[in-house]
């Protein structure tokens, strides 16, 4: 497991599929670690976000050319676990009883927070090609209090 310590804020991202806006780049910039929930496209994508902050990032339904991602990951933020899954259907445990305090996927394009059980649920939607008439976006999660500060960020593209 990698650990991430004194971190205050990362960015989360799911499916690229292959297009890394140079707004997204823009708005990432101040971020310490970006995790990325799947659906990435060509490894250059990785790269690009790699010369940002440090990435942390899942294999996708469509990234059978990134075979060394695994499927789900779990990492130490500030000494919070979380498990990062591209789809939230695949999840195969109970957070809240293996520690975890977040469950980041992807997949639906579809931005989301819940909290549930003590257990924050985080999909960031999409800051890849648009699809259907979904908005672009993504999410920062800020650490410093008690409770992170989670915000889904809607980009004008």
């Amino acid at each position: 497991m990698r650990r991430f310590d004194s971190v205050n804020k990362l960015a989360v991202v799911s499916d690229t599929h292959g297009l890394l806006r140079d707004s997204v780049k823009g708005v990432l910039r101040d971020v310490e670690l970006i995790i990325h929930a799947g659906d990435i496209g060509p490894g250059k994508i990785l790269e690009g976000l790699g010369s940002l902050a440090p990435v942390v990032a899942v294999c996708g339904n469509v990234d059978s050319g990134l075979s060394d991602l695994p499927p789900t990951e779990t990492v130490s933020v500030n000494d919070r676990l979380i498990y990062i899954l591209h789809d939230l259907q695949a999840l195969d445990l109970v957070p809240e009883k293996a520690g975890i305090s977040m469950v980041i996927s992807g997949h639906s394009h579809q931005a989301r927070i819940e909290k549930r059980n003590g257990v924050y649920y985080l999909n960031p939607g999409s800051v890849g090609p648009r699809r259907f008439r979904l908005p672009i976006t993504y999410a920062t999660v800020t650490f410093g209090g008690m409770e992170p500060v989670i915000k889904i960020i809607q980009l004008d593209v």
